[in-house]
């Protein structure tokens, strides 16, 4: 296997438009927006991910952070933000991971 040219490079906790496109003239492959969590940085309310995500360019992935852990509940979240992407930051206790992809097709899931 041939190594990839440039790497790939996540930037994340972006809390605003200006941050995503600053990450993106960076060379950014994907930017990750965090929704509501029990602890650290980098939350912003789910409004500022759809709006945030609204103006990602096509190529850079947009990661969803979250810590819900029902795969109904997820797939919500997601339908409501917009993002193509699902980073899944806790177990699920609620549904299963094959029944999530079920229920987001075409969306990555992390």
């Amino acid at each position: 296997m041939e190594p990839a040219r440039r790497p790939r490079v996540k930037v994340c906790c972006i809390s605003s438009e200006a941050e995503a496109w600053t990450a993106v003239r960076h060379g950014a492959s994907a930017l990750g927006l965090v929704s509501d969590m029990p602890s650290g940085p980098g939350v912003i309310p789910e409004e500022a991910i759809a709006r945030i995500a609204r103006v990602v360019p096509p190529g850079v992935s947009r990661f969803l952070l979250t810590c819900l852990q029902s795969a109904e509940a997820i797939a919500a979240q997601l339908r409501r933000v917009g993002t193509d992407t699902v980073q899944v930051c806790d177990r699920l206790v609620e549904g299963s991971l094959p029944g999530l992809r079920r229920a987001l097709p075409g969306t990555r899931l992390v």
